[in-house]
C-alpha cells in the first residue's frame, strides 16, 4: 500500500465516520473528551498496522485511546445533481 493509498483511505474513512457520529450522536457520548479516536478496517491488516502505529506515534500521555472498527463501507452514493443544464458560449 503506498502513502498515497494509506493516506487516501483514511481520509475517507475518516469523513464518513464524522458524518456518521453526526447522525448517531450517542456515539459521540461514548467517546471520552479528548481521546484519541482510531479508525480500522476489518479484514484490513495492512492498513490497521499503518494506523495504529500512526497514532501510537500521536498519541499524547495519558490520552485515552478509542478504537473504532469499520466492518464495511456502503458503495458511495452517485451524484445528487438533477438534471444539470449546460450551455457552451464562446466567452464568459
Amino acid at each position: 500500500m503506498t502513502d498515497n493509498d494509506f493516506f487516501e483511505k483514511l481520509s475517507a474513512i475518516s469523513s464518513e465516520f464524522s458524518k456518521y457520529v453526526l447522525e448517531h450522536p450517542e456515539i459521540d457520548e461514548q467517546i471520552p473528551d479528548g481521546a484519541q479516536v482510531v479508525l480500522l478496517l476489518e479484514n484490513d491488516k495492512e492498513f490497521n498496522e499503518r494506523n495504529t502505529s500512526l497514532a501510537r506515534s500521536q498519541q499524547e500521555k495519558s490520552q485515552p485511546v478509542v478504537f473504532v472498527t469499520v466492518k464495511k463501507l456502503a458503495p458511495a452514493p452517485a451524484s445528487r445533481i438533477i438534471n444539470p443544464e449546460l450551455r457552451i458560449a464562446s466567452s464568459i
